[in-house]
């Protein structure tokens, strides 16, 4: 089975496909995070998913039925790096420039900045 065949497969039994790439896209950038020993707020672990979604698309392209690539695989290709890159987009920005929101302590006292952030 190749990855096109397995990627399809996935999808058909668990999820949709943009979904697929979402929840993929989290898992990464989680465990990137914890085997670099950085925070989601770094830069390290969103480029892990960058990284593994362009691998993906090239993949996907390769793998493809047309000889060529055609128009509607890069609005493809172009649609999934977007999804995929989105909430990890978000995560990133949120945690680094509003990383209070994910701290724990008391609802109404200020909590500090720590310096991992």
């Amino acid at each position: 089975m190749d990855w096109l065949s397995l990627k399809n497969e996935a999808a058909r039994m668990l999820i949709e496909k943009d979904a697929l790439h979402i929840y993929a896209a989290l898992l990464i950038q989680v465990v990137a995070a914890k085997l670099s020993r950085r925070s989601l707020g770094h830069a390290l672990p969103w480029l892990w998913v960058l990284a593994l979604e362009l691998i993906n698309e090239l993949l996907d392209l390769r793998r493809g039925m047309e000889p060529v690539v055609r128009p509607w695989q890069v609005v493809s290709g172009v649609h999934d790096i977007i999804n995929t890159l989105l909430l990890p987009s978000v995560l990133l920005l949120l945690v680094r420039y509003a990383g209070e929101l994910f701290r724990w302590g008391p609802l109404d006292s200020p909590v500090e900045p720590g310096p991992n952030v």
